[in-house]
């Protein structure tokens, strides 16, 4: 198996234009993290203005998206890439596919945040959804990172946090459903915030799909509907025995 490599290529111009675009995605996720923060700290903090701008500001991540997919385009078309450079490409091409939807998700907690700050806050301060955000921003953060150091044993280990994300929204739409039938006043509050965890749970998939293409991209195998824990398995062994 051909673990990709980008140290070394015939081309120094195509290994430029490869470690370019690879800045381009970690300056894109860069500033999705950023969106993220802002959106979860709009929500707790009540911040009209921050909400409101998190939600203006998503045609940036749009347009980055955009240049990037066109670099990797006239990448694929002047120096038809195969073999390990080739799923670096590819794998790219998902990667900000996934970025831009977390964008997406992030501008939707914006503007719910937006509307929520015209509400007296909880005296929780939305603790448990504060918690979540704040799970889900260190997976974003770690895929990228994986991405970054082309890291296939990390991307693994970040995907498997997506469980545990899983288990936290389930838990605060279960509470939420509660407080409804408790008291009618919280359904709008109550609905809303469903509406944010479920942002929020879509953004720890999107992070998992980020380390599952960082597994391809170095093994060239695709794990997305494959057990983790099998994947970990095989390649647990000495990366000499792969190459």
């Amino acid at each position: 198996m051909e673990i990709a490599d980008l140290t070394h290529h015939t081309s120094r111009r195509f290994n430029e234009d490869l470690e370019k675009v690879r800045n381009q995605v970690l300056q894109m996720g860069g500033f999705v993290e950023e969106q993220l923060h802002k959106a979860i700290a709009a929500l707790v903090d009540g911040d009209s203005k921050l909400g409101e701008l998190v939600a203006t500001e998503d045609y940036k991540v749009n347009g980055m998206e955009v240049s990037i997919d066109e670099e990797c385009s006239r990448i694929l078309a002047l120096r038809a890439p195969a073999a390990g450079d080739l799923r670096v490409i590819v794998a790219i091409i998902k990667t900000i596919t996934d970025l831009e939807r977390i964008g997406d998700e992030a501008e939707k907690i914006g503007h719910i945040a937006l509307r929520l700050a015209t509400m007296e806050r909880p005296a929780d301060k939305y603790r448990e959804v504060k918690h979540l955000g704040r799970h889900v921003a260190r997976m974003v953060h770690d895929a990228l990172d994986a991405f970054a150091r082309m890291d296939a044993k990390a991307a693994l280990q970040t995907a498997r946090e997506d469980r545990m994300v899983d288990e936290e929204y389930e838990s605060i739409q279960r509470q939420c459903m509660t407080f409804m039938m408790e008291d009618p006043r919280q359904i709008r509050r109550a609905l809303e915030i469903m509406w944010i965890v479920r942002a929020l749970e879509r953004i720890g998939d999107h992070a998992k799909n980020m380390c599952e293409y960082v597994v391809y991209m170095v093994y060239g195998k695709d794990i997305r509907h494959t057990s983790l824990e099998d994947v970990s398995r095989e390649l647990e062994g000495p990366a000499e025995a792969r190459r």
